[in-house]
């Protein structure tokens, strides 16, 4: 059975993972025949309100948190390496590009988690596919995009769009139940909640993400 590393941020789509693309990725996968592998970093971060969208005071894990959406079967990223994985997909939430990386604050001059940005360049050295939906593409960008001149989309936002492109990466405008295909890299990306309204359209994107990424292995 091929194995897709997911690769979680949290909790939660204002800190952590967005919660529908992950649950949307995982039965996407699991409807391939494929085992899902869940993966996020043991580091700590800012809790949101998710009722305000307020900074709260609380700090919690990003792996302890993760492990509520893989119902507590998750690995520390630290332990994991590409050679146990097919592929590996990353769902979006602004966890993608607060705790993996601070894309969020700092754009296209962004630090990676160092676990993470390792793993990533591991399986593009292998040539095994990578899938991101939402955010998640520029934390791509950020640690492949100069090297490999990878094609993303996070939709038709102009300014996040900017900012992938001064990493070197090129930015592709895609509706939320398409995706953009870089065979070159063997990279699926699709919009998800960057640019959709409706759950559905969010669960045709990340479907055909998921599907295109298991026909490149």
């Amino acid at each position: 059975m091929k194995k897709i590393g997911v690769v979680l941020s949290g909790c939660g789509v204002y800190d952590g993972s967005e919660i529908h693309e992950a649950t949307l990725a995982l039965l996407a996968i699991d409807r391939q025949g494929c085992d899902a592998v869940c993966i996020a970093p043991d580091v700590d971060f800012t809790v949101i309100n998710h009722m305000t969208t307020l900074e709260t005071s609380e700090r919690r894990n990003v792996l302890i948190e993760s492990a509520r959406i893989a119902r507590g079967n998750i690995r520390d990223i630290k332990t994991v390496r590409a050679t146990e994985l097919d592929a590996i997909i990353f769902p979006g939430g602004f966890g993608a590009a607060k705790n993996l990386c601070d894309f969020a604050m700092k754009g296209a001059t962004a630090s990676i988690n160092p676990d993470v940005a390792r793993l990533l360049k591991e399986v593009a050295v292998a040539k095994k596919p990578i899938g991101a939906v939402c955010i998640a593409p520029a934390v791509i960008a950020a640690v492949l995009g100069k090297e490999y001149s990878t094609t993303v989309t996070i939709g038709n936002d102009a300014g996040t769009a900017a900012e992938i492109e001064k990493t070197g990466a090129k930015h592709q405008e895609c509706r939320s139940t398409e995706v953009v295909i870089d065979t070159k890299n063997k990279l699926v990306t699709s919009p998800a909640y960057m640019l959709a309204t409706r759950i559905s359209d969010v669960a045709e994107g990340i479907d055909r993400c998921v599907r295109e990424v298991i026909k490149l292995i």
